[in-house]
């Protein structure tokens, strides 16, 4: 059995109209510094953000929120920010902000080891849309 993996979590929120301080999430970030792991999935439900501003450019956020996962990833397509260590990309990814694109305050956790299924997991209780009864 492995050890268990402490980790640190944001939530990726789209604020459409900053003044209202409205949002939905679209996304988490996950950062492991023991196991050398930051990774962010994103899921845009357009119509949520549309519910929300029905003028919103949904090409110029999800470009934006796209930059997101390369700068997880790191090296050169995401330079320069890509280039520095994956603890202080996290850290630099957090930062509060008064944009479009923001993130929770950052969360800690706990897994088995399973950072990826652990990400997965936020997704699914803090992004996605329980189903609906049938």
């Amino acid at each position: 059995m492995r050890a268990h993996e402490l980790y640190d979590y944001a939530v990726i929120r789209v604020v459409p109209r900053v003044e209202r301080e409205e949002f939905i999430n679209v996304g988490v970030i996950l950062s492991c510094e023991a196991a050398g792991f930051l990774q962010a999935r994103i899921e845009v439900d357009a119509a949520r953000l549309r519910a929300l501003d029905p003028a919103i450019d949904m090409e110029l956020v999800c470009r934006h929120l796209e930059a997101i996962p390369a700068i997880c990833r790191g090296g050169e397509a995401a330079a320069p920010i890509g280039l520095l260590p994956p603890r202080t990309r996290f850290h630099w990814l957090t930062a509060q902000r008064s944009a479009i694109i923001q993130t929770s305050p950052v969360h800690m956790g706990r897994c088995g080891g399973d950072l990826v299924a652990t990400l997965e997991h936020l997704m699914h209780r803090m992004v996605r849309l329980p189903a609906q009864p049938g």
